[in-house]
This record gives structure tokens, sequence and C-alpha cells, in this order.
């Protein structure tokens, strides 16, 4: 498996990377020194973001377990980042071997580390995207090859339409990919919110990402709850991370939800 190292010569590395800072924050090691220090400068505003990476993690679990067990065997995953440990073509195939996923970033390098990864498992891909045109994804001749729009299909958007900042393209993205869905499909969602975030720590936060080159927009939970209109919200619907579908007792912030930071839920197409 390549490390990053092994793509200095292919990529700038200077300028840090959401997906590369979030693998930093969840203990990974697919992340450059401009991107630990971006992620370090993040924790000092908000001292629990790790956490709150983790937390998110999780809930992706649970989400991919739960649409498996619900009999859906492909999956598109839009700003998945670095899939490592814990990734959604190991939830899934260890539950159903058939089952196909195509992970798309718009970061090369998240992208190129993707696709060693997945070397030699011929049911998942990656390529490389941009969630503002949606379009393009759906269109894209690997994502065509991998995936059969005529039959139900999950689409993942964990913790990736915050960097859709204006609300109504954000909604825009949300609606052609579920037109494009055939029935029985299903939508998960992320997101933060700023419940609970002083707006200093709101400030800061949003600073440190648009210096970095990718703004951001956290959004109240009757704007989350906007992206899931045209579907159903299965049980227990639109909530804080930790109160959807929790594992046991021990889950991270399930005495205090709201302190996750982050709504999600899960909504299928009739």
């Amino acid at each position: 498996m390549s490390k990053p190292r092994d793509l200095l010569s292919e990529f700038d590395i200077n300028q840090p990377n959401p997906a590369r800072m979030y693998d930093y924050m969840l203990g990974g090691y697919h992340n450059f020194e401009a991107d630990r220090v971006a992620a370090r400068n993040f924790v000092e505003i908000l001292p629990n973001a790790p956490l709150f990476m983790r937390t998110n993690r999780a809930f992706l679990r649970r989400v991919v377990s739960y649409l498996t067990d619900s009999g859906i065997d492909q999956f598109l995953d839009i700003g998945s980042g670095l899939p490592t440990v814990g990734s959604v073509h190991e939830i899934l195939q260890e539950k159903n071997p058939s089952a196909r996923v195509v992970y798309v970033d718009i970061d090369p390098v998240a992208v190129r580390h993707t696709e060693e990864i997945l070397k030699g498992n011929a049911k998942a891909i990656a390529i490389q995207g941009d969630l503002r045109q949606p379009e393009a994804i759906l269109e894209h001749p690997d994502v065509r090859r991998m995936l059969a729009f005529d039959k139900p299909i999950a689409v993942l958007l964990l913790s990736i339409l915050l960097f859709v900042t204006e609300d109504e393209e954000a909604y825009r993205v949300v609606r052609v990919l579920r037109e494009h869905l055939a029935p029985g499909s299903y939508v998960a969602i992320s997101h933060p919110t700023s419940k609970g975030v002083s707006p200093e720590e709101e400030k800061r936060g949003k600073a440190l990402y648009a210096a970095i080159g990718s703004p951001v927009n956290v959004r109240s939970r009757a704007q989350i709850e906007r992206f899931f209109d045209g579907l159903e919200l299965v049980d227990p619907g639109l909530d804080h991370l930790p109160l959807w579908r929790p594992e046991g007792p021990t889950d991270l912030f399930l005495d205090q939800p709201e302190s996750s930071q982050y709504y999600g839920g899960v909504g299928r197409k009739s």
C-alpha cells in the first residue's frame, strides 16, 4: 500500500486538504505535514473535533450495515475521503461479497490512495469528482459501469455537504442525485450544526477552512432536514448521530448526543 511519501513527486502536498485532515484526526497516516498542522490548529479551536470525526465514522458503519441488511448492494460514496479501516467496502462486502461501491472525492491524492487500497478488489473503485457537479459524477463511465441505476442504490453524503456553502446549490445537488435514483434507493446524510458551538468558535473554525481553500457552512437542524425533501426518513428520522440506531451504551456521546455537533439521517425514495 502506498504511503503519503510515495506521492511527493506526483502532487503538491503543501496545501492542506479536509479529507487528509479528517484522516489525521481519525489516527490515520494518509496525510502530510500541512494537513497535520491545519488539523492541530482546528483541534485548538474545537478540542473535541477528533471525537466528532469518530462519531461520524461510527455513523457510517451503522448506516452501511443497516442498508446492506435492507438489501442494498450498490453504494455511491461521494466525498469519501480515504477509505481506511471500517470503510464502506469492508463493511458491506463482509456481509455481501458481491456488493459494489464507487468512491468519489475531489482530492486527487485521496483518489490515488483509495486506488492503492482497492487493488485486487473488482467490486470497488475510486474516481475523482466534484459534488457540486453531480451530473458529471452520475454520467462518469466508470460509475455507469459499476452501478445499475435502474436498481436501488445508496448514496452516501457524509460530512460533505458543508463544503457546498450556498444553500440553494447544496439543495440542488441532492435533488439531482435523488432524481436519478430508482425507487427503493436511499440517501444518507450527516452534517455539522452550529448548535452548541460558540459564535467565536464557529467563526474561527470557518476562517481556518476558508484559509486552506475549503470554505464551509454549518447548518441548523431545519436546514439539514430540507435535504431529505422528496424522501421518506427511516426510523429514527433526523437526529444527533449517536441516537441513530446506537450499537451499545459505550457509544461516543450517547449520554450527551447534542455534544456530537452533527445531525444525521437516511431517506428512502418511494
